[in-house]
Order: C-alpha cells, then sequence, then structure tokens
C-alpha cells in the first residue's frame, strides 16, 4: 500500500489517481480513411474527403486499426468483445469537420485488464502492485488548430483528423505520482513490445489526461478533475502532486472541487481551469447509422494472438531463470524494446562467432552492452539508434576477446576506434597490431627480469604481503604495452613468485 500522503494544514489527505491514456494506433492508414498518418508531413497533406467530412463521404472501418487494438487488449490479458460498436460523440470545435467524433462509449471492443507496476523502494512503491484497467476502445482523433501562423486568425490542420486512438482507461488504482508515473511507464513499454503504438510522447502519439481527486484515508472517492493532454511521465507525476495539493488547499479554505476539465502548464508547474466536465448526456450519445457493429470471429482473435512477441515480463523472467542474468541487468535489457532486440541479435551472433550456447554467452554479451558499450555511446551523444556498429559487428569484438586475441583492455580501444571510424574489429587488431600476446617463453622472460629489479618486493611478497601481486602483474603489462594474455601471466607469475 502507498504511504504517499498530501500534509494539509488540518492532516493527512490520500490522493486517488485514474489515467485516460490516448495512445495512437501504428497502422498503414487511418481509422475510417486511407490518408496516411506520418508525423511531420505538412499541414493539410493527409487528408481524404472522410476526413475532411465532405457530403456522402461513408467511413470503412480500417481493420488493422482494430487488429492492433485487439492485441493490446490480449497483452493485458483483457476481455475481448467479439461484438462491438461505434457511437457519435457529438460537440462543435473548429478541428472536428464532421461536428461530432467515431468513439465507442457503450460497447468498447476491449473490456477489463490490468497491468501490474514493479516494486521501487526508492519511489515508494514498496511491493507489486496490480491496476485495473477498465476498457480499450478505439476512435478517431480530431485535427489541431494553430494558433501561431497569423495574428489575427487560427488556422486549421486536418492531418491527425480520422488517426485511430486507443483510449485505455485505467480504474481509480493509483494512490501516488509514483505509481501514476510507473503505469505510465509499462503502458508505454507493452505498446511499444506489441507493436500497436511508437509511444513517442513528445510528438503527441501517447497521451493522458489525468483524473485526480483527494480525500482522507479510507474515505470516499472526492470529486475529481481531469487534466487533459499530459505528453510525458514527468509531467504526468507533476499533474498529480500540483493537482492534488490544489485541490487539498481549496478544501481546507472552505471551497469546493468542481468537477471539470484542465490544462497543465510545466512553465509555472500548477494546472488551470479551461471547461466545466461535460457528462455523457452533453454529448448527446447515439450508434453511428453509417457503420455496422464490429463482429470478430474466432479465426481473427487466434491469428491476433498468435501474432503477439514475448512480452517484457516474460522476457525479464527467461533472462534470469534461462540466461542466468542478474534482476538488475534483465531489467534494464527488457524496459525499451529496442535496446531488447539489439540484445537479442547481440546474443545470437555472440554465441554463433563463439560456437557456444547462448546461455553460456549471455552473461559476457550483458555486461559489456550495458557497461562498455553504452557507456561510449553516450560519450559521443549516440544510442543504439544511430550506433554505427550492428549487433553481428560488436559479437565479432567480444569472440576475439573470447579466443585470447586480444584483452579486455584492448578491446575498449578497438571499440573506441570502430565507433569512430565503423571499421570491423578484427580489420583494427590485425592494422594497429593488437593481438594480444601469448608466448610464455616471451612473458617468462619479461617476469624474470621484472623479478630481478624489484627483488625487495619479491622477498616481501614471499613473506606474506599477498597484495603486492598486483603490481607484478601491472608491471608485466606495462612492459608488454598491454599485449600480453593476462590469464597467461598470472599463471607465470604465481609459479615464478613461488619458487
Amino acid at each position: 500500500m502507498s504511504s504517499y500522503r498530501i500534509q494539509g494544514a488540518t492532516g493527512e489527505w490520500e490522493v486517488v489517481i485514474g489515467l485516460e491514456v490516448h495512445a495512437q494506433v501504428t497502422s498503414n492508414a487511418k481509422l475510417f480513411s486511407g490518408s496516411a498518418t506520418a508525423f511531420g508531413a505538412e499541414p493539410n497533406s493527409q487528408v481524404s474527403l472522410v476526413d475532411a467530412a465532405m457530403p456522402g463521404m461513408l467511413p470503412v472501418p480500417n481493420m488493422e486499426c482494430i487488429r492492433q487494438a485487439v492485441r493490446t487488449g490480449m497483452a493485458i490479458e483483457a476481455a475481448i468483445n467479439k461484438w462491438s460498436r461505434f457511437d457519435r460523440k457529438n460537440y462543435f470545435y473548429a478541428d472536428l469537420p464532421q461536428g461530432y467524433q467515431i468513439s465507442q462509449l457503450y460497447h468498447p471492443l476491449v473490456g477489463e485488464g490490468s497491468l501490474t507496476i514493479e516494486a521501487d523502494e526508492k519511489a515508494g512503491i514498496p511491493e507489486p502492485k496490480v491496476i485495473g484497467i477498465e476498457r480499450i476502445h478505439v476512435e478517431q482523433d480530431a485535427g489541431k488548430l494553430m494558433h501561431d501562423q497569423h495574428p489575427t486568425m487560427s488556422y486549421v490542420d486536418l492531418n491527425r483528423s480520422g488517426v485511430a486512438l486507443m483510449e485505455i482507461v485505467s480504474r481509480p488504482d493509483m494512490r501516488s505520482p509514483a505509481e501514476a508515473g510507473a503505469y505510465l511507464s509499462k503502458l508505454r513499454q507493452i505498446v511499444r513490445y506489441v507493436g500497436s503504438c511508437d509511444g513517442n510522447m513528445d510528438q503527441g502519439s501517447m497521451r493522458a489526461d489525468v483524473n485526480v481527486s483527494v480525500r482522507r484515508p479510507g474515505d470516499e472517492f472526492g470529486t475529481r478533475t481531469e487534466t487533459k493532454n499530459v505528453n510525458s511521465v514527468r509531467f504526468v507525476m507533476a499533474v498529480v502532486e500540483s493537482e492534488a495539493k490544489r485541490q487539498v488547499a481549496l478544501i481546507e479554505d472552505g471551497g469546493k472541487v468542481v468537477q471539470e476539465t484542465r490544462l497543465y502548464d510545466p512553465d509555472k508547474n500548477e494546472t488551470r481551469s479551461m471547461r466545466s466536465k461535460e457528462d455523457a448526456h452533453d454529448y448527446r450519445y447515439f450508434p453511428d447509422p453509417d457503420l455496422l457493429p464490429l463482429v470478430l470471429d474466432d479465426a481473427f482473435l487466434e491469428e491476433c494472438r498468435a501474432s503477439l512477441p514475448e512480452l517484457p515480463d516474460a522476457k525479464r523472467a527467461r533472462y534470469v531463470d534461462g540466461l542466468g542474468l542478474s534482476d538488475y541487468n534483465a531489467t534494464v535489457l527488457t524496459t525499451d524494446v529496442d535496446t531488447a532486440r539489439w540484445f537479442e541479435a547481440l546474443l545470437a551472433a555472440t554465441a554463433s562467432a563463439q560456437n557456444k550456447p547462448e546461455a553460456d554467452v549471455a552473461k559476457q554479451a550483458a555486461n559489456w552492452l550495458l557497461s562498455e558499450f553504452f557507456g561510449a555511446l553516450n560519450k559521443l551523444g549516440k544510442d543504439l539508434s544511430t550506433s554505427p556498429i550492428s549487433p553481428e559487428g560488436a559479437a565479432e569484438l567480444l569472440a576475439l576477446v573470447g579466443n585470447g586475441t586480444i584483452s579486455g583492455s584492448i578491446a575498449k580501444q578497438v571499440l573506441e576506434k570502430m565507433l569512430e571510424t565503423g571499421d570491423a574489429a578484427g580489420v583494427i587488431v590485425e592494422r594497429e597490431g593488437l593481438k594480444q600476446n601469448s608466448d610464455t617463453g616471451a612473458i617468462e622472460a619479461v617476469i624474470a627480469e621484472i623479478l630481478t629489479k624489484n627483488a625487495d618486493k619479491v622477498e616481501q611478497y614471499r613473506g606474506g604481503k599477498e597484495a603486492l601481486f598486483g603490481f607484478f602483474v601491472g608491471q608485466t603489462m606495462k612492459a608488454m604495452q598491454g599485449k600480453a594474455n593476462p590469464q597467461i601471466i598470472n599463471e607465470l607469475l604465481k609459479k615464478a613468485l613461488a619458487g
């Protein structure tokens, strides 16, 4: 149970949070037309006659959008309704050409489901928590008003008009900003794994309406407000905290919270009133007469389920139980789908290059990726998507370490050269003369010389000062310019010092 409380002048208050997340469906076209949905296109360049609500135009459902919503529902183990219906939500706004939005209120495509947020002691989430999801319904987006293009007029861009959205409605089960942030992060993670939404919140393809109310701990729910179109996890958490504090101050001052729609100002870190919150009857919902109900058969549902990938929780468990990775490494590797895919490709290529089972090279690959490679990319201001090194190229480097051709320290130098030049690891090793020296005779000769020069330290070592062993290793590596095989050095040094 969350211990998060708002400390008011008259005592403690509990915050109650629900999120309505709008996720733009990844598809080949809009929900009811064939128009493109690419981000950043010229205004009004992706608008069909249907999107512009020209007379006589009839909507036809894009079944790929339906398929993606069903797959999302299956990923959160929700009920899939074989029979669903589209409704008209009637309201006037300049960016809504039809004068209504086609949505689903009474009979949504996806029913009840849930997702589990992980424990995070630092964030105040002491144990895993199940957050209920009420439904996922499919609806079309509105267009966009642009107020900064002309001194006296507002322009309308209808590129987003008709774009398919999944509205994912949670239960009011969250009790802290951290829980709301964790829920949104987990939901984003799942839709990105499924491929039903790209999750790019900065581009508006995923945004949240944040419902907040306050109450005395254990009391009935209070009156909620809805803060619209919040476009980052950090801002969602900030909205919860600032809006809850505003409501507590208002109630304790003798006022009443009004059910309304609000907007968040990140510069001032505060919400402000936008309009009174409408109820369903205000929108005059009724079944869309131009659209038949959606009826899904078993074959369609089976295909949707069969197309689901391994989801993050299952992948993390496999990394720990099957590959022997630590909980931490498995979590980091599976948090982002692009990282997980890159690691999977690296793991397969590394196992192939070294002719070993994946379980035998998983720790080497994971540790190298999360420490050496990510560190080198960060220094250059790059990430996996802009890396000049492919998983196969990285596997070649790891194989050179695995077979003793180069040492771990030399591998760091090779990695820097790979990032700088784009050349393959083997090419760099040959060109730079970086192959590791495993000639026992040559190493023995260097060790003998070092022990002769440092006879006093040899005596100290043999007298029990075993920490000096590292000194002898370092001196040998230095004498051989870092190219000697460390394992052979250790073996030969122990033998020589024991004599």
